[in-house]
């Protein structure tokens, strides 16, 4: 069976095919502004990224404020809580796994920052280090083996949380319109799967 991204991927040019923005200009280069319209095609893709980064710090912050308070939030079990902490590790793992296998690649074609040995994908290896940690804490909970301590589990958190907000920062930046602009045609945004 033929995987769903792979004609998208074939459709989009390589980087060293030529289109009217493969070479990426410079940051400081003035560029005609945009139109609305063009606009929302260049900002589509930071628009969607924001969305799902918004529910991360969302859940983040439900979990860290619990642990800086050291109580759960009203009406929630221990059960319930630990649920959040799982599902938060899940749909990050997710998130960032459709990221490098069907995102990243398309964007590294033209845009230095989603090549492999640079900071995007170094800060996900960052945040999974922490997050392993704090999804196997949340296992031991679950099962009897520990008790849940609000000040254990923040430890863990602050593991990776500095780089984590970063990063949700720092992608949603790098897919800006006014950055898109600069290595990719409105025709090719198009194209891209997000």
């Amino acid at each position: 069976m033929e995987k769903p991204f792979k004609k998208m991927e074939e459709q989009i040019p390589k980087a060293s095919e030529p289109t009217s923005a493969a070479a990426p200009k410079q940051e400081d280069q003035e560029l005609p502004k945009l139109s609305p319209q063009e606009f929302r095609i260049y900002n589509r893709m930071a628009e969607h990224m924001d969305m799902f980064h918004e529910n991360f710090r969302r859940t983040w912050n439900l979990l860290y404020g619990a642990c800086e308070s050291k109580k759960r939030p009203a009406g929630m079990s221990i059960r319930q809580f630990i649920g959040v902490g799982d599902d938060f590790c899940h749909h990050l793992t997710i998130h960032h796994t459709i990221e490098e296998r069907h995102i990243f690649p398309i964007l590294a074609r033209k845009m230095p920052a989603f090549k492999k040995e640079l900071e995007l994908l170094t800060q996900h290896k960052q945040i999974h280090n922490g997050l392993d940690k704090f999804e196997e804490y949340l296992g031991q909970c679950r099962s009897g083996e520990k008790e849940l301590r609000m000040e254990e589990m923040k430890a863990i958190l602050d593991t990776f949380g500095k780089v984590l907000w970063q990063h949700l920062d720092d992608e949603v930046h790098e897919l800006r319109a006014e950055n898109m602009r600069r290595y990719w045609t409105p025709a090719e945004m198009a194209r891209i799967p997000i």
